[in-house]
């Protein structure tokens, strides 16, 4: 309770201030909002004593990539702002119209998709994802979808490899088991260390996307198989 009320009251004090960031040009705009991830993975681990450790981050290439990983909870749409560069991501324009915290969202200039209708939400993702990228950010897909439960596969689409291969940039596949310990939908959270995995680049010139969906696809999973064994 007191973690939430917390993330509550901090995205409502902050909010106001990254809607005036928009003045900013984007990459510090997006360094400045990132100020609240900050605080929130701070606050998690004062108050729900989750931690996190990365591996992998010398997989980080120098300029954009496209971030393929698993979702599993709202742990990584924070925190993946504290861990990797400045980003953007595609999520439901629904989530712009939240109060607060969806109008400082939308000072990010994410990459907002109408899912009505399928055809039309991947032109959007592939227009807005190479805009994003040649601002300089980097782009956060989660191929699956939605948030799957540890140890739940679903299906990958091709969307975010299609995005990396028309712009001519890397995918970089990551794994997590952050939903051990903030799971879906749930209040409770459970104390421990999140394994965050950073696997090597994929390069994407020449290829074909479902070729490269298919082995972020395997890396993410066979990472994910021996992580939940680990646990």
């Amino acid at each position: 309770m007191l973690f939430f009320l917390g993330m509550a009251i901090s995205a409502v004090l902050f909010s106001p201030f990254a809607i005036l960031s928009g003045v900013l040009p984007i990459l510090p705009r997006m360094r400045f909002i990132g100020w609240w991830a900050r605080f929130i993975t701070f606050w998690l681990r004062v108050t729900c004593k989750i931690h996190y450790h990365v591996q992998g981050l010398e997989h980080l290439t120098t300029g954009p990539a496209v971030i393929l990983s698993k979702h599993q909870s709202a742990w990584e749409t924070i925190a993946f702002q504290v861990i990797f560069p400045p980003q953007t991501w595609a999520l439901k324009r629904e989530a712009l119209w939240i109060p607060f915290f969806g109008w400082g969202l939308a000072a990010t200039r994410p990459i907002a998709i109408n899912r009505a209708t399928r055809i039309r939400a991947l032109d959007q993702l592939l227009e807005q994802g190479e805009k994003r990228l040649t601002e300089g950010r980097w782009v956060v897909i989660f191929p699956e979808g939605t948030r799957m439960a540890p140890g739940v596969r679903g299906r990958y689409s091709p969307g975010g490899a299609t995005l990396a291969v028309r712009s001519g940039t890397p995918v970089v596949p990551v794994a997590h088991n952050a939903g051990l310990f903030w799971g879906r939908r749930r209040f409770i959270k459970q104390p421990g260390t999140v394994q965050v995995c950073i696997g090597p680049a994929i390069q994407t010139q020449g290829r074909k996307p479902r070729a490269v969906n298919q082995e972020a696809e395997e890396w993410i999973e066979n990472k994910m198989a021996a992580l939940l064994e680990k646990d």
